[in-house]
């Protein structure tokens, strides 16, 4: 636990504020993009699926050290679902599906995306209640985020290669 005078809940609060920073200006970057899934434009959004994905892993990171009423934390593990959840659907929507290749497409239709932030939700919602699994939850959110994020960067390396 990180009490409020100790130098370590600094680091954490620039921690935080580093994500915040880098994510609220590349899904402001790239949400400005028009709606097409050209080739460069499809390439983009596949690489802002990987970092919104890492991000999000860093942010779970980020709020569990931080000393909170178990209240607190559900709504901010439901807040993170959400801006997270609504930023893949948007980017896998402008990313589009335009895989030629077999297993790319494939890997592509399921990708974990989705599920980290359905998992993510589930924990936020049952850590508060203390009953369904509580933080539990966050182990299979948490590989589906970082397996997720592999997965995406190698879709981006397949579709910038072609």
């Amino acid at each position: 636990m990180v009490l409020p005078g100790d130098p370590r809940a600094r680091v954490k609060e620039l921690e935080a504020e580093v994500a915040w920073r880098l994510t609220r200006r590349h899904l402001r970057l790239l949400l400005s993009r028009p709606t097409t899934a050209h080739k460069e434009g499809a390439t983009n959004h596949v690489a802002a699926q990987t970092l919104v994905l890492f991000l999000t892993s860093v942010l779970i990171a980020v709020l569990l050290v931080a000393p909170q009423p178990p209240a607190a934390l559900g709504w901010e593990l439901l807040a993170v679902a959400a801006v997270s959840g609504v930023a893949l659907v948007i980017l896998d929507r402008r990313a589009g599906h335009g895989s030629d290749r077999g297993v790319a497409r494939y890997i592509e239709r399921f990708s974990p995306n989705a599920i980290t932030a359905v998992l993510v939700g589930v924990a936020g919602l049952t850590f508060p209640l203390k009953a369904g699994g509580g933080l539990y939850w966050l182990i299979p959110a948490a590989v589906a985020s970082l397996l997720g994020g592999v997965v995406n960067a190698w879709l981006f390396l397949v579709k910038a290669a072609s």
